[in-house]
């Protein structure tokens, strides 16, 4: 198979970088892939670029089949690329410049994108995880968010959920984490609460790999109803997930995504599940990187 050079511009988010970092990671695992990692261009050098075809600074890079970007800061260089370079243009998200520039835009159903040639509509933001085979029924994961523009917070209803959810089986482990939006007064409470069947392990003391880790094995997650994108990566592993609820400050795109994780029977509200409805687990992948890649790769590199 022809390797695929890859140029991958990232901006530094974490959040960024797991979107094209799982693109370029689920490509790879279809055929061999470079991966070269660049850093955007200042807006005025990428301008000047894009309008007279020349980059100096990438000269000594390979020849790009891809580019790849997610951030608004990576616009401008993913074009300015492809005019001095070649090679397909991919942007992540909804782009801040016209759609038509791009030769592929993947973006996230909540986002309602248009229906175009160059546009693909994703569940959810693409992510670094893929399916499991190694997953426990007797391991959950606790995901814990934090106050958002989305959705307010709320320590006792989301500790009474938690206290219900692990009295409900007792031959489950539980570990839960927090994010950095995490009130350190829900820690405290979380902290009172763990025992020999829940483990309370705060994100200072977790590293890069360690959710990936935790996602591998957790049969069952439970993720707050603010922390969306570990709500598509534990749908990616495989896991059966459920979303702990919190007062909604007002309807939004992230509210509309589990609004239609929901409808489509993905996940599974508390509420619902205090009904007697069960969490579901999968019975088809949930892999949107691997989707676009191969999406990508049948249409290009064929």
């Amino acid at each position: 198979m022809t390797t695929l050079v890859v140029w991958r511009f990232s901006d530094g988010k974490a959040g960024h970088d797991s979107q094209s970092r799982g693109l370029a990671e689920a490509l790879a695992r279809l055929q061999p892939v470079e991966i070269v990692t660049l850093n955007p261009l200042p807006p005025l050098t990428a301008l000047s670029g894009l309008l007279c075809g020349y980059l100096p600074l990438w000269k000594q890079q390979p020849v790009p089949d891809l580019l790849l970007g997610a951030g608004h800061r990576t616009h401008l260089s993913l074009l300015a690329a492809r005019r001095a370079r070649g090679g397909k243009a991919v942007v992540l998200m909804r782009p801040s410049l016209p759609l038509r520039l791009f030769d592929l835009c993947l973006i996230p159903e909540h986002d309602t994108p248009p229906t175009r040639p160059n546009v693909l509509a994703t569940r959810g933001a693409l992510n670094r995880i893929f399916p499991s085979v190694t997953l426990e029924p007797d391991r959950g994961l606790l995901l814990i968010g934090g106050p958002s523009a989305h959705f307010a917070w709320d320590d006792a209803k989301v500790c009474q959920q938690i206290a219900a959810i692990i009295a409900a089986d007792p031959a489950i482990h539980w570990t839960l984490t927090t994010s950095r939006r995490t009130p350190p007064s829900f820690l405290e409470s979380a902290q009172r609460i763990a025992d020999e069947r829940l483990s309370v392990i705060p994100v200072t003391e977790t590293g890069p790999d360690w959710l990936p880790a935790q996602l591998t094995r957790a049969g069952q997650v439970w993720v707050s109803a603010d922390s969306v994108s570990m709500v598509y990566e534990a749908l990616t592993a495989g896991a059966a997930v459920g979303v702990l609820e919190l007062p909604q400050q007002r309807a939004s795109r992230i509210s509309r995504g589990l609004d239609r994780l929901t409808g489509d029977g993905w996940v599974t509200l508390f509420a619902d599940w205090q009904r007697n409805r069960p969490l579901r687990p999968l019975t088809q992948p949930f892999n949107e990187a691997e989707r676009c890649a191969r999406w990508i790769v049948e249409r290009w590199f064929v």
